[in-house]
């Protein structure tokens, strides 16, 4: 959906010293034009970002947020993101959010090509409808990711575990899971472990225990994942994160895809195997979600 709101962060005007980050904003027209035709995230993807949900013009999570944002930042050799500057940017959003449920996107880019300085801006727009996901589950297809487990090891440079722009194979997947007749995608190695989705984590049931893969492999390590699993800890389950194989999804007792703005979304059919949908637990867990948490 069309942004309600934009500002343009100079990343290099940030200081230890400053309180009030305000002059180092400039608010555009969400609208219009704002990058030049040099900007190396339009060209390559060249930056990362975070997407924060908003409910009734709070921002959530946003310390695990800004946390994310500056850990991607470091892996791809980015200039560390102020986190004063920045949590004071997603206020300033966040004022202009609106009633409902609404999206804050942070990015920063590694800027303009030949340039010296990083670029960054922070939208707010309304948030996508997902009520019928949440309620009646999602159908789910697994996909080879092309890599095997080890790959971030052997080969950091690949930025497995950074979220970075470059979504266009994440995209490219949930399109090819709409071929196949499902809602959403869920990624594995090649050598048969179980990743996450393209814009979500996992979460397995397997009775009392609630299992997400293990965040290394190139997993992102999920903000809404580590929110349900304290909300879940605190309602007396165990929780744990492991290596997880394919079989270990299909015979799981009931699955979760969950991110920041989609919120839980119960799986209710993994690759034509259907599965139990935990509606009390699901709407535990979105409720939740949606209440006030920094």
């Amino acid at each position: 959906m069309a942004a309600r709101f934009a500002l343009v962060i100079d990343p290099a005007a940030a200081g230890d010293g400053l309180s009030d980050w305000s002059a180092t904003f400039t608010v555009i027209d969400p609208a219009a034009p704002a990058l030049p035709v040099g900007e190396l995230s339009a060209q390559r993807g060249d930056g990362v970002f975070e997407s924060i949900g908003v409910v009734d013009g709070h921002a959530q999570r946003v310390t695990a947020h800004l946390e994310r944002l500056a850990h991607s930042a470091r892996l791809c050799d980015l200039p560390a993101p102020h986190l004063g500057q920045w949590r004071q940017a997603v206020a300033r959003a966040a004022a202009h959010a609106g009633s409902g449920e609404s999206v804050i996107k942070l990015i920063l880019s590694r800027g303009i090509e030949g340039g010296q300085s990083p670029t960054g801006w922070v939208t707010a727009a309304p948030a996508a409808d997902f009520a019928a996901q949440r309620t009646d589950g999602i159908r789910v297809v697994t996909l080879d990711r092309g890599y095997a487990v080890d790959a971030p090891a052997r080969a950091p440079w690949l930025l497995l575990g950074a979220k970075t722009l470059s979504y266009a194979v994440n995209m490219a997947a949930i399109r090819e899971g709409s071929r196949r007749g499902a809602d959403d995608v869920v990624f594995t190695s090649s050598d048969g472990f179980v990743l996450e989705a393209p814009t979500a984590s996992l979460i397995l049931r397997r009775g009392d225990t609630f299992i997400t893969p293990a965040p290394t492999g190139g997993i992102l390590h999920g903000t809404t994942q580590v929110g349900v699993f304290a909300h879940l800890a605190a309602e007396g389950f165990e929780v744990a994160y492991a290596t997880l194989t394919v079989a270990d999804l299909h015979t799981a007792d009931a699955a979760w895809l969950v991110s920041s703005i989609r919120l839980a979304a119960p799986i209710i059919d993994i690759d034509g195997r259907p599965l139990h949908l935990e509606r009390e637990l699901t709407a535990s867990m979105n409720a939740y979600l949606l209440s006030p948490r920094d």
